[in-house]
C-alpha cells in the first residue's frame, strides 16, 4: 500500500510540473507579455530597494532648487518644494506595488470562499450572497470610494478598506459562475456520492479547476487597484503628504502642466507604461492558460 501511495504522489508530481511547464512554455512564446513580465519585475525590484535608487531624500525639501526642469543633477526635475521628481517616482513605486498586490490578496480572500460556497450550497445562502452583491453593486464604485475615504479620511490602510468592501464582487461572482457548472462535473458528484465533505470539494476539486479565470482576474485588476489608488490621491483623498505616490505627484501639480510640465507628465507616463504592462501579462496569462489558443 505504501508503495502504491508514492507512486501515486509522484504521478500527481509530475502532472502538476508538467501542467507549470506547459503554461510557462506557452506564455514565454508571447514576447509582449514577457516584456511586459519584465517591466513589472523591474518596478517590484524599484519599490523594494528604493531608499539604495533614490539620488535624493524623496521628503526632504530644498528650496534653492524649487520649480527646477530636468537637467544633469535632476534628470525629471524637482518640484515646488525642491524635491527631486525622480527620487519620489521611485519612492512611489512602493505605494503603487504594494496597494496592487495587497488588495487583490484581501479580495481573493474574501470573495473566493464566498463565491465558492454560494454556488456549491444554493439555496438561502445563494440567495443571500446574490443579494448582498446586488446592493453594493447599486452603488457607483467610484462614488463609493470617496464617500469611504471621506469617512475614514486619507491613508493607505483605509484605501485597502475601501477596495476590499466592494472590490470581491467581480471574483464571487466569477467564481460562483465556475462552481455552478463545476459541481455538474461527474468527478465533483462522485465524491459526493463517496461522503467527501464540503471543505473537500471546494479544496480539491472546485477551486483548483476554477483557479484559471480567477488567476486572469487578479492579474488585470492589480492595474485597476493602482489607477484606483491613483484617482483618490488625485482627488486629495488618497495617500497622506508628504509620502510620494504616483497619482497624488499628478494631482498636486496637475494646474502646472502648461509651464512646469514635468511635475505631471512624468509621473503620468510611468502610470501608463505600468498599467500596460500588467494589462498584456494578464492577456499572456490568459492565453498560456487557454489551450484552445494558438500561441
Amino acid at each position: 500500500m505504501t508503495a502504491i501511495a508514492d507512486t501515486l504522489a509522484k504521478t500527481t508530481k509530475q502532472r502538476q510540473r508538467s501542467a507549470f511547464s506547459d503554461f510557462w512554455f506557452r506564455f514565454r512564446r508571447n514576447k509582449v507579455a514577457m516584456l511586459g513580465l519584465v517591466v513589472i519585475i523591474l518596478e517590484v525590484l524599484m519599490a523594494i530597494f528604493a531608499p539604495y535608487l533614490t539620488p535624493y531624500d524623496p521628503i526632504k525639501p530644498d528650496y534653492s532648487q524649487a520649480w527646477g526642469f530636468p537637467n544633469k543633477a535632476h534628470i525629471f526635475g524637482t518640484d515646488d518644494l525642491g524635491r527631486d521628481v525622480l527620487s519620489r517616482l521611485i519612492y512611489g513605486s512602493r505605494v503603487s506595488v504594494s496597494i496592487g498586490f495587497i488588495s487583490q490578496i484581501v479580495l481573493l480572500l474574501i470573495g473566493l470562499p464566498l463565491g465558492a460556497m454560494a454556488g456549491l450550497l444554493g439555496g438561502w445562502f445563494d440567495f443571500l450572497v446574490m443579494r448582498l452583491i446586488d446592493i453594493i453593486s447599486s452603488v457607483p464604485t467610484i462614488f463609493f470610494y470617496i464617500l469611504m475615504m471621506v469617512a475614514l479620511g486619507p491613508g493607505f490602510q483605509n484605501i485597502i478598506i475601501s477596495m476590499s468592501v466592494t472590490g470581491w464582487i467581480g471574483i464571487a461572482r466569477l467564481v460562483r459562475g465556475q462552481v455552478l457548472s463545476l459541481k455538474q462535473t461527474d468527478y465533483v458528484r462522485a465524491a459526493q456520492a463517496m461522503g467527501a465533505d464540503t471543505k473537500h470539494i471546494v479544496l480539491k476539486h472546485i477551486v483548483r479547476n476554477s483557479l484559471s479565470p480567477v488567476i486572469v482576474n487578479l492579474t488585470l485588476g492589480v492595474p485597476g487597484a493602482m489607477f484606483t489608488e491613483a484617482g483618490l490621491s488625485f482627488l486629495g483623498l488618497g495617500i497622506r503628504p508628504p509620502t510620494p505616490s504616483w497619482g497624488q505627484m499628478i494631482g498636486q501639480h496637475q494646474g502646472y502642466v502648461q509651464t512646469f510640465w514635468h511635475l505631471t507628465v512624468f509621473p503620468a507616463l510611468i502610470m501608463a507604461f505600468t498599467m500596460l504592462a500588467w494589462m498584456v501579462v494578464g492577456d499572456g496569462i490568459r492565453d498560456a492558460l487557454d489551450p484552445s489558443i494558438q500561441v
